[in-house]
C-alpha cells in the first residue's frame, strides 16, 4: 500500500486493473501499485515556438517565426490520443508526451500557415504578418484535428517573416533606390518649398515695403495739409488781426477828433467865458472908476484906509514922511512907539 500525491495543477486520470475509476485535478490516494495506474496531464497553458520554411505564390522562399499557445481541454481524449501515464512513486512520464502533443500541434500549425503563405507574393506576405496570424488562428481554433487531440489553441502569433538572404538583399536593394528616390523628392519639396517661402517672405518684405510707403505719402499729405491749415488759419488771424487794428486805429482816431472837438468846444467856451468876465471885470472898473472921479482927493484916501490893516496905515504914514523928509529936522521911532501906533490903529 502505498499513498499519492499530484500538484493542482495536473489533471490526474486513475486506473485500476485498466478502468478509469477516479479523476480530478491534484488527486491524492492510497494504492497498490501493481493494480493501479495514472495519467497526469497538464492543467496551465503551454507555449510552443516555432520557425518554418515556406514558398509564396512567387516562388519565393521565405521564414516565419512565431508562437503557438494552446491548452488541453478534454483530458479523457489527450489521454487517448498521447501517453500521459506516470510512475506513480517518481510522479515522473514514462515517455515524452507533452513534446509528442507541441509537435502535432505545430505539424497542424504548419500545414495551416503554408496554405495562407503559397496563396500570396512575397512582398504581400512580408507586409501581411498580422493578417496571416489572425487568419491561422481562426483555422486552428476550428480545426477537428485539435479538438480530437483534446486540446484548445488560445493563441498564434506571427513575430517576424523574412525573406532568403539574397531576396531581401534584392529587395533593400529595391527600397533603398524607393526610399532615396524618395528622399530625393522630399529634398526637391523641401528645395521648392524653401524657394516659395523666400518668394512669400520677398513678396511680404515688398508688401510691407510698398504699405510702409504708403503710409509716409499719406503721413507726409497729412502733413502738407496740416501745414496748409495751419497757414490758412495763421492769414486768416493775421487778417482778422490787421482788421482788428484798423478798426482799433479808426476807434482811437475818432475818439481823438471827438476829444479835440470837445477841448475846441471847451476853449471856445472858456473863451467867451473868460471875454465875458473880462466885460464885466472892465465895467466894473470903469463904474468904479467912474464913481471915484466924482470923489474928492481926501475923501478917496479917507475911503482906502477904512478898511486898511493897521501895518498897511502905517507903511503909507511912513511913504508920506518920507515924501516930506526934507520939511522934517528930527524924528525918533522907537519900537514902544511902533507897538503903540499899532494898537491905536
Amino acid at each position: 500500500m502505498m499513498f499519492v500525491k499530484f500538484s493542482p495543477n495536473q489533471y490526474i486520470l486513475r486506473y485500476s486493473s485498466g478502468k478509469l475509476i477516479a479523476e480530478g485535478a491534484g488527486l491524492t490516494f492510497f494504492c497498490i501499485e501493481r493494480y493501479n495506474t495514472a495519467c497526469a496531464i497538464p492543467i496551465a497553458n503551454n507555449d510552443t515556438d516555432f520557425i518554418f520554411e515556406e514558398t509564396t505564390a512567387d516562388f519565393q522562399k521565405v521564414q516565419v517565426q512565431g508562437q503557438l499557445t494552446y491548452r488541453i481541454t478534454d483530458y479523457i481524449k489527450a489521454a487517448q490520443a498521447v501517453d500521459f501515464s506516470v510512475n506513480l512513486r517518481t510522479k515522473l512520464y514514462a515517455g515524452e508526451p507533452m513534446k509528442k502533443l507541441s509537435k502535432r500541434m505545430v505539424n497542424i500549425t504548419e500545414v495551416l500557415l503554408k496554405n495562407e503563405i503559397g496563396g500570396a507574393d512575397m512582398t504581400d506576405v512580408l507586409q501581411a504578418g498580422e493578417t496571416i496570424a489572425e487568419a491561422v488562428l481562426a483555422k486552428l481554433r476550428d480545426s477537428a484535428e485539435i479538438l480530437a487531440l483534446g486540446a484548445q489553441v488560445t493563441g498564434f502569433s506571427v513575430v517576424k517573416i523574412t525573406a532568403a538572404p539574397e531576396t531581401a538583399r534584392a529587395l533593400e536593394a529595391g527600397t533603398r533606390e524607393e526610399i532615396l528616390r524618395q528622399a530625393d523628392d522630399a529634398l526637391y519639396d523641401r528645395r521648392n518649398a524653401s524657394i516659395e517661402q523666400e518668394r512669400r517672405v520677398k513678396e511680404n518684405e515688398l508688401n510691407t515695403e510698398i504699405s510702409v510707403e504708403e503710409k509716409k505719402k499719406k503721413i507726409r499729405e497729412t502733413e502738407i495739409q496740416t501745414k496748409r491749415m495751419i497757414l490758412e488759419k495763421e492769414n486768416e488771424l493775421e487778417r482778422i488781426r490787421t482788421v482788428s487794428e484798423a478798426e482799433r486805429e479808426n476807434l482811437r482816431l475818432d475818439a481823438e477828433i471827438k476829444l479835440e472837438r470837445k477841448r475846441r468846444e471847451l476853449a471856445d467856451l472858456r473863451y467867451e467865458n473868460a471875454k465875458k468876465e473880462a466885460d464885466a471885470e472892465a465895467y466894473r472898473i470903469g463904474a468904479v472908476m467912474e464913481a471915484y472921479s466924482k470923489l474928492g482927493q481926501d475923501l478917496i484916501v479917507a475911503l482906502a484906509t477904512l478898511n486898511m490893516d493897521p501895518e498897511k496905515t502905517i507903511a503909507q504914514a511912513f511913504e508920506k514922511l518920507a515924501a516930506n523928509g526934507n520939511n522934517i529936522g528930527t524924528l525918533n521911532i522907537t519900537p514902544d512907539l511902533l507897538e503903540s501906533l499899532k494898537r491905536s490903529a
